[in-house]
């Protein structure tokens, strides 16, 4: 899959410069080469930058398993993981470290998040049999990243604070409902192709759980201001990551854990691994760098709008869509294409507020497919990529939809 992926991203890309050519733009030549060697230069930064983080987050995750603290918070959702990934057994440490992940994405801990997800794909990977095709489990466990809710996206209020906007958290339900859908859109996808059920009282308790809890979480937060928003995020994110890491050190203390040697030896692996994603960051970091410099997401772009406009649909939505285009391939390229709406359409207008939404809503998905799986050497992932672009498809359509309702 990944390979098919590859090269339909390159011959995808000399197709659009050659009419960029044929156009008479032969600059484009120069802004692609640069391309490849940006590229290369970014995959490198990004890998090394992991290493501290990586090897911080893997070293604590080893003392808290010796202390028993990570099966204890395992323990309180294995029940749900074990009917969503019935190939892992019972008590294993990936629905520790899968928990953990989840619950750092919910509260908007990249720094936390992605290190505990790379430690919960290594944890799956330990089940795997065939080393580089992707697991049942390390599939839905990918796709609910690509997807996850992020309950508090404070770095859009403040860019939209930035911008200069009335209301900076006025668009927090919308980007919830939407990234809402799109988690569920992707847990749905998945559970059809691998033919999980759902329709049970362990996930649809759990379901009505989280549910409430979100429900809950929404309303609290929209009675408060931007400013307070982002105090509160900061406080709860910043305060969980203190607790989790006084705890498992202070635990493993009291068991009797050498806990600077297992720390070490936590750390030890984290940088082995952040060295191993260079390649893998390298090659998609390489095709998507292509696709942006050659013009190809551009024409895309030009494509959606001439069919909305022939459908005689309105065409807003349209001003928008560069984020919601570039969000699975960058992070940065989208937030600057979100800086861009709403520089050029006004930060509270429907383009501006829709793009805020794409980018508090989705996620990247090639760059984490890449991490991810490059983290462990998979090279087929099967059916990953197609769920998890579906849940973006999911997520961009209801961004669009609670825009329109919200927003005329």
């Amino acid at each position: 899959m990944l390979n098919r992926v590859w090269l339909a991203f390159f011959i995808t890309a000399l197709l659009a410069i050659a009419v960029q050519l044929f156009n008479g733009h032969f600059d484009v030549l120069s802004v692609s080469v640069a391309a490849l060697f940006a590229s290369a230069k970014l995959a490198a930064e990004i890998s090394l930058g992991l290493i501290g983080v990586l090897s911080l987050w893997m070293g604590l995750m080893q003392v808290g398993e010796k202390a028993g603290v990570v099966g204890a918070i395992a323990f309180m959702f294995e029940p749900l993981l074990r009917r969503l990934m019935p190939e892992v057994p019972k008590g294993h440490p990936a629905f520790g470290s899968i928990t953990m992940n989840l619950t750092a994405n919910i509260f908007g801990l990249d720094n936390a998040a992605t290190p505990l997800g790379l430690r919960a794909m290594h944890d799956l990977q330990s089940l795997n049999p065939l080393k580089t095709v992707a697991t049942n489990a390390q599939i839905l466990f990918l796709v609910l990243n690509t997807s996850s809710v992020t309950l508090v996206p404070v770095t859009v209020f403040l860019y939209r604070a930035q911008q200069g906007a009335t209301a900076p958290a006025d668009i927090f339900l919308p980007i919830l409902l939407a990234t809402s859908a799109s988690t569920l859109a992707g847990l749905l996808v998945v559970a059809l192709v691998q033919r999980i059920s759902l329709l049970n009282s362990v996930v649809l308790g759990y379901g009505a759980l989280m549910l409430s809890g979100l429900v809950a979480s929404g309303f609290y937060l929209m009675t408060l201001s931007a400013q307070a928003i982002g105090t509160v995020s900061t406080v709860m994110g910043n305060g969980i990551l203190l607790l989790l890491v006084f705890t498992f050190v202070i635990v493993a203390g009291i068991r009797k854990v050498a806990v600077y040697d297992e720390f070490i030896d936590g750390a030890k692996a984290g940088f082995t691994q952040s060295i191993q994603l260079i390649p893998y960051l390298l090659a998609m970091l390489l095709a998507i760098g292509l696709l942006r410099a050659s013009g190809a997401l551009d024409y895309l772009l030009q494509l959606i709008a001439t069919g909305v406009r022939l459908l005689g649909f309105d065409t807003r939505f349209v001003d928008a869509m560069p984020t919601a285009l570039m969000k699975p391939f960058s992070g940065s390229g989208a937030r600057a294409m979100m800086l861009e709406t709403m520089d050029h359409h006004g930060v509270d207008s429907f383009a501006g507020r829709l793009a805020a939404i794409f980018q508090g809503s989705t996620e990247t998905t090639f760059y984490v497919l890449a991490v991810y799986f490059g983290s462990v050497g998979i090279r087929h992932g099967r059916h990953a990529l197609a769920c998890g672009l579906t849940a973006d498809f999911a997520g961009i359509s209801a961004a669009i939809a609670v825009c329109y309702w919200f927003y005329g």
